[in-house]
């Protein structure tokens, strides 16, 4: 399932945040309450309840929802969950201490532990820009960052999600066109640590990063792309952005 900026779930949980954000814990929970209500599916009622339990009164409560989301998220095949399980069962972990039930607490840390740190997306992976490349041509890390020009990343970025890519090209530095490339890792990659448990839980946007470089395999003609307004806005969300990139 992907993930989609625009979907109800979503934008009532970014307005919990929001909530959050200035201290109106209320008023978030009520956020997160409506996205619990209006939810259709496994994969948004799993973010939902993610939400939701971290505005309950009681240990007891905050874990019948962290675990009513892991339930949900074990039936959602779907590579931008898989990157939650190791919080998910961390947290329950340490309501279960909290509550001094050992044994449980025990068992979901080992749980936790279970879950690989190299992601299992196979893709295909694209990559957004505004540089014109051939097929064959290699992607490098060791670029000024789109996001803070006094940066120059370690590493290239690129997604399973053909739409993201389609986003990042809109956002991306230069004049040119926008382009999304299909891309091959030549060597080993991990998830985007930017994004991954950043705002959502696991690594919905299915961002990842690569020391190595990335090969320039095909190119995309065609994705959902943003109006000039919703780039406008997601500048201006990039501007205000207090978080430090891992770089």
């Amino acid at each position: 399932m992907e993930f989609n900026p625009n979907n109800p779930v979503v934008k009532h949980c970014l307005q919990g945040m929001e909530m959050e954000g200035s201290n109106r814990p209320e008023e978030a929970r009520a956020c997160f309450r409506r996205a619990w209500e209006v939810a259709t599916n496994d994969y948004e009622k799993f973010m939902a309840a993610y939400y939701l339990a971290r505005h309950q009164d009681t240990t007891r409560d905050r874990l019948k929802w962290l675990e009513t989301s892991l339930q949900l998220a074990l039936q959602v095949n779907d590579e931008g969950v898989k990157g939650a399980f190791p919080s998910l069962y961390q947290k329950i972990a340490g309501c279960y201490a909290e509550l001094g039930e050992h044994e449980p607490a025990k068992k979901n840390r080992e749980l936790a532990a279970t879950f690989s740190e190299k992601p299992s997306d196979k893709g295909p992976f694209y990559h957004g820009t505004k540089a014109d490349l051939q097929v064959g041509d290699m992607l490098t890390a060791g670029s000024v960052s789109n996001y803070d020009a006094a940066i120059v990343m370690n590493h290239i970025y690129f997604t399973a999600l053909v739409n993201g890519a389609g986003l990042a090209a809109a956002l991306a530095k230069g004049s040119g066109p926008e382009r999304v490339y299909i891309v091959e890792p030549t060597g080993s990659y991990e998830n985007d640590p930017n994004v991954t448990d950043k705002k959502f839980p696991g690594n919905p946007t299915r961002s990842y990063r690569s020391s190595a470089p990335l090969k320039i395999v095909g190119e995309v003609p065609d994705w959902v792309r943003q109006t000039p307004e919703q780039i406008q806005k997601w500048r201006e969300k990039l501007a205000s952005n207090q978080g430090k990139i891992i770089n």
